[in-house]
C-alpha cells in the first residue's frame, strides 16, 4: 500500500454494495487523551451497513497476523447485524499533482470533490480522498486526522498526510507525541512516517465507515457521545497498551520498524485496535510471542507454589 510521494491529493474508489439514505455522518480519528475507557458496549441501531462479499488473499502459514485477520473483527459486526461480509475492491485511482483546487481546502471542498468523482462511477462506491503533506485542509490536526461522511447515497473518507503539519498527533506512535508521555517514536513499517500514519487513519476510518456509514449503524459508548468501532480504541495497537504506550508489537529485525500485521507480498503495517462486540473490549491483532509464553509459564509456577504452600 505505497503512495507516490509526488501526489498532491489522491482519490481512490473502493467497490462496495449499493448504498442508500441521505444524511451526513462525520467521524474522525485523532490522538485524544490516551486513557483506559470505562466498559462500553457496541450498539446496533438497525441502520444500513456497507456489506457484501469479502475477497481475502491467503498467504503462506505464518505466526504473524494478516491484515485480513484484523479485518475479521469488522466481519463480526456484519454477521451480528445479519449482513453479508464486506468485499473491498480497488476500482480506480486518480491523481491531481497540479492541485487544481489549490493547496488550501475547505472541508466542504473535500465533500464536493468526493461527490463529484463518485457521480462518475454511479452509486455504490466509496471515495477515499487522500491529501498530500503540503495541502492544508480546514480542521486538519485541530479537529482530527481525517473523517468519513456521506452525501446522498455516496459514502466517502478523507485522510491527510501529517508529515509536515502534525505528525505527533496524526502519525503517533511513529512520531514523538505532541503531549503526554514522551517515549521514543516507533520505526515506521514502510519507512515513511507520514504515509504509514495515513495507513493507521485509513484503516480506522474504513472500519468505522463500513460499520456506520450513515450514523445509524454500530456505535460504541454513551448515546450522547457515540464513537466508531476504531475511534473507541484510539492509541491501542497491541496487547497491554497503556496511555502513551502502543502495546506489544513485532519488530522487523532488519529495519527496526514496528508493526502488527502483514499484507500481500509480506508488506508490513501498523493497524489500530478495533472494539470487539463479542468481548466488549478493544482487540488488537494478536499473536503468540515468547513473552506471552513466559507469562503463562510464570503464572502456572506461581499457582502451583500457592497450592503447595
Amino acid at each position: 500500500m505505497g503512495f507516490p510521494l509526488s501526489f498532491q491529493w489522491l482519490v481512490l474508489y473502493l467497490l462496495l454494495p449499493q448504498l442508500s439514505l441521505a444524511n451526513l455522518c462525520w467521524g474522525s480519528r485523532k490522538l485524544a487523551a490516551l486513557y483506559q475507557p470505562p466498559p462500553m458496549v457496541a450498539k446496533y441501531q438497525n441502520g444500513l451497513l456497507l456489506d457484501g462479499d469479502l475477497r481475502t488473499q491467503q498467504q503462506s502459514p505464518s505466526s504473524v497476523p494478516s491484515a485480513a485477520k484484523w479485518w475479521s473483527t469488522v466481519q463480526i459486526y456484519m454477521q451480528k447485524a445479519g449482513k453479508s461480509q464486506t468485499r473491498v475492491v480497488l476500482a480506480s485511482q486518480l491523481d491531481d499533482e497540479s492541485c487544481s483546487m489549490g493547496k488550501l481546502l475547505k472541508r466542504d471542498q473535500i465533500t464536493e470533490l468526493a461527490q463529484k468523482l463518485s457521480s462518475r462511477l454511479g452509486a455504490g462506491k466509496l471515495a477515499l480522498v487522500l491529501t498530500a503533506q503540503d495541502v492544508a485542509v480546514e480542521g486538519f490536526c485541530v479537529s482530527g486526522c481525517g473523517t468519513h461522511g456521506s452525501v446522498g447515497q455516496q459514502a466517502y473518507i478523507w485522510v491527510g498526510n501529517s508529515a509536515s503539519q502534525c505528525p505527533g498527533q496524526c502519525a503517533w506512535p511513529l512520531h514523538q507525541p505532541i503531549y503526554g508521555p514522551q517515549s521514543a517514536p516507533l520505526g515506521a513499517p514502510n519507512g515513511d512516517v507520514g504515509v504509514d500514519g495515513m495507513v493507521i487513519n485509513v484503516a480506522s476510518l474504513l472500519a468505522g465507515t463500513v460499520t456506520n456509514p450513515f450514523g445509524d449503524g454500530y456505535t460504541v459508548g454513551a448515546a450522547g457521545a457515540p464513537t466508531d468501532v476504531a475511534s473507541a480504541c484510539t492509541g491501542s495497537f497491541g496487547k497491554v497498551s497503556l496511555p502513551g504506550y502502543a502495546g506489544e508489537l513485532l519488530v522487523d529485525s532488519g529495519t527496526g520498524a514496528s508493526y502488527n500485521a502483514e499484507g500481500l507480498n509480506g508488506r508490513k503495517y501498523l493497524l489500530p485496535a478495533l472494539f470487539d462486540p463479542t468481548t466488549s473490549q478493544c482487540s488488537p491483532v494478536a499473536w503468540e510471542t515468547p513473552l506471552e509464553l513466559t507469562r503463562v509459564f510464570l503464572l502456572y509456577i506461581c499457582t502451583m507454589y500457592i497450592k503447595m504452600s
